[in-house]
């Protein structure tokens, strides 16, 4: 309550609700996310700048908890199983790198700053995670939907759940039971435990109740089962000694089973968005401004290493997963934030006393700064997306387009039971190393300790010879299971490649290895960064500092520069291909002569072109499916030049060739205009040249609708 004032908790919570309407009405005036509105309340009401009113702590907390509560049981029910298996790898991949590199970062930035090995880990805890309130709320703002769109949500689920997984993990961390192996290990396995008993028993009962509760049509008593379901499941989570969070994202996800999520988000939204707002200025009432001024330079540098990190970590991950260049720095540009997650890391390291005071306004803090670029981001993320791909290499662009096919191909094609098989087998064997490169590196000092007391003492050997013998068996074993993993992963990215580019019989002519080669070594970078950026991120409380990163680091540079070198031979290959689709067309070209430049005339050039595509591409291994592309006196590319409609950068797809019955086929550059009749011949994935046909065709809007359309799963 009002400490000077004297009024019940009744008003302190009036007092709450009108400073949240307030700010929310103010910052929506200045198009600015509500949330930081909330964090200013809260500082403002809180004991640290007017000294003589402030409202009751425990009272805030007490209700906050409820805000938590609901914000995760509304994260909950964005998960089905169903939409979990289609956003699949691609969001998973690009998560694991995204939030690998972060926590890495931020563990290593915190350890550089002087905070201990718990406080690091909280710290990377806190940047690894984006803000899905406030990139939703950007999106429906700037109206964007579709494309890259898609891409961010997928990679915000499964930051998601690896959020809750950190909130477990960190819970341990905080109690001083989780940074051993074996402590790491009951951890895990008791979480397990529960999730099974709680979600088998779960889906047995939760959602045939929810959809009997929503047949019947009253909002009022879906509102309350909703709410009895999460608040039961908060109070198992925490009875098990788990975070209340972690129940509510359990219920939420039980709900959604259901085919009710949709119901029950509209109706349960309010009582969210209230006890939310509760939350957020919760948080601003433990802020200290002495602290963050204080405390400035982390403040500077983790903020920078958000907008810079996380970008790269999405825009480099998105790509590897096959979504384009374009779309993936856009999603990087988007995620470049980090939010109510953070927060509740923040403040769990707090409550625990496991960190510091300074953390939780420090995270505050970086969260407002990339929250107010975030916007700005979003809107100018297409243009740098780009700039980039202007200023990328030649070799790089040219796989650029033909990546995005190839990982296209593997979704498409029907599955082959004994490739897959081999697939799964080094899948499962990359694993067992990893889990042992872990265990051997994570339970060296733990068995330092034990020889020493167990060993050194009696047996009378010297204390540094059983040290130095211990060190050195320790590394010959990390070094045995880190060759099996880059001999797994480099089998993996072959097997891989395999399914699009096989190798060609005994005794035959490999006219695919070239690409198959770069498509190898892009696989063995991404798998190098999907793997190696997690098990760093778990192992850096177990080594020195830096020197996960830096061996990493070493490994990747080794990747990248061998791939530097297939991709120069790679586009020898696409050069080739190109003479090749040149003859061709200008084959067909002369053949063809004395038809009509008409409708349909087109068509019957357009056609005829299909055909000659077809038998070149036999002959090229590597080359994604060819389209032509017919320009009419309507198309809206007539008179336009390459360079002006930039079809690589915008679209993912490449113009190989453009056939002219005057001139035959001619190679394109950037310069050359498009006439009426020309007959273009694209290359790339499916959905880039269907885009990359409705700009030539119809424009930028027609191009937008397309892409739209081919990002929507049927």
């Amino acid at each position: 309550m009002l400490g000077i004032v004297g009024i019940e908790p009744i008003a302190d919570l009036g007092i709450i609700l009108a400073t949240a309407a307030i700010a929310s009405m103010i910052l929506q005036r200045l198009r600015q996310p509500a949330v930081i509105g909330y964090l200013i309340a809260g500082v403002l009401l809180g004991p640290h700048v007017f000294k003589g009113v402030a409202l009751d702590i425990e009272l805030t907390h007490s209700l906050s908890e409820l805000g938590v509560i609901l914000l995760m049981f509304s994260v909950g029910l964005e998960f089905r199983i169903r939409k979990l298996m289609k956003v699949g790898i691609s969001g998973g991949v690009t998560a694991a790198i995204e939030v690998g590199l972060m926590i890495s970062l931020g563990f290593l930035a915190g350890q550089l700053f002087g905070w201990s090995a718990t406080e690091s880990l909280f710290v990377g805890g806190c940047l690894a995670i984006s803000s899905t309130m406030l990139v939703s709320r950007a999106f429906s703002e700037q109206r964007l939907r579709g494309g890259f769109v898609d891409v961010v949500y997928a990679v915000l689920i499964f930051e998601d759940l690896l959020a809750i997984l950190l909130l477990v993990v960190l819970t341990a961390v905080a109690s001083g039971r989780g940074l051993g192996p074996t402590e790491l290990a009951i951890t895990m396995g008791r979480l397990a435990a529960f999730l099974g008993a709680l979600l088998a028993v779960g889906l047995l009962v939760v959602p045939r109740f929810v959809a009997w509760i929503a047949r019947a049509g009253r909002e009022e008593t879906l509102l309350i089962a909703a709410v009895a379901i999460c608040f039961a499941m908060s109070a198992l989570a925490s009875a098990a000694g788990y975070s209340v969070a972690l129940g509510a994202f359990l219920a939420g996800m039980l709900v959604a089973e259901s085919g009710e999520s949709h119901a029950v988000e509209r109706v349960i939204a309010p009582l969210r968005d209230i006890f939310a707002a509760i939350f957020f200025i919760s948080i601003g009432t433990l802020l200290d401004p002495g602290l963050i001024a204080t405390h400035w330079l982390p403040v500077v540098v983790l903020s920078a290493m958000v907008l810079i990190g996380k970008v790269l970590g999405v825009s480099f991950g998105s790509f590897l997963a096959g979504n384009g260049l374009r779309r993936s720095v856009r999603a990087g540009m988007s995620l470049a934030q980090i939010g109510e997650f953070s927060f509740i890391i923040a403040a769990l390291g707090a409550s625990m006393g496991a960190t510091g005071d300074f953390l939780l306004p420090v995270a505050v803090a970086v969260s407002c700064v990339t929250a107010l670029t975030t916007p700005a981001m979003i809107r100018s993320s297409e243009a740098v997306a780009l700039r980039i791909d202007h200023l990328l290499p030649r070799p790089v662009q040219v796989a650029t387009s033909f990546y995005e096919a190839w990982i296209e191909q593997i979704r498409e094609q029907p599955p082959d039971r004994g490739q897959w098989a081999e697939i799964r087998r080094e899948l499962v064997m990359l694993a067992v190393d990893s889990g042992f490169l872990v265990l051997v590196i994570a339970s060296f000092r733990p068995i330092q300790i034990w020889l020493i007391e167990h060993v050194a003492i009696q047996m009378g050997m010297k204390q540094v010879h059983l040290e130095w013998w211990h060190l050195g068996l320790t590394i010959a074993l990390a070094l045995v299971f880190a060759a099996g993993v880059v001999r797994r992963a480099h089998r993996l990215g072959g097997d891989v490649a395999g399914l699009v580019l096989p190798k060609a019989g005994e005794g035959g002519l490999d006219l695919g290895s070239a690409p198959r080669r770069a498509f190898t070594q892009i696989l063995e970078l991404a798998i190098a960064l999907a793997l190696g950026l997690p098990l760093v991120a778990i192992l850096q409380p177990f080594l020195p500092v830096s020197s996960g990163v830096i061996a990493l680091a070493l490994i990747v540079l080794g990747l990248v520069l061998a791939l530097w070198r297939s991709l120069s031979s790679f586009e020898g290959h696409v050069r080739a291909g190109t003479e090749l689709v040149l003859e061709v067309l200008a084959r067909q070209s002369r053949e063809g002569q004395g038809g009509g430049h008409g409708e349909g005339g087109g068509a019957s050039q357009t056609m005829r072109a299909d055909v000659s595509l077809a038998s070149a591409t036999a002959l090229l291994p590597g080359f994604p499916d060819m389209v032509p592309v017919t320009l009419t006196a309507e198309s809206a590319a007539i008179g336009r030049t390459l360079a002006e409609l930039n079809l690589r950068a915008v679209t993912g797809a490449t113009v190989m060739a453009i056939s002219r019955s005057e001139q035959g086929a001619v190679i394109p550059s950037a310069s050359e205009v498009m006439r009426v009749g020309d007959v273009l011949t694209l290359a790339g994935s499916h959905a880039a040249c269907a885009t990359a046909a409705a700009l030539l065709v119809g424009g930028a809007a027609a191009a937008v609708e397309a892409e739209e359309a081919a990002s929507t799963p049927h």
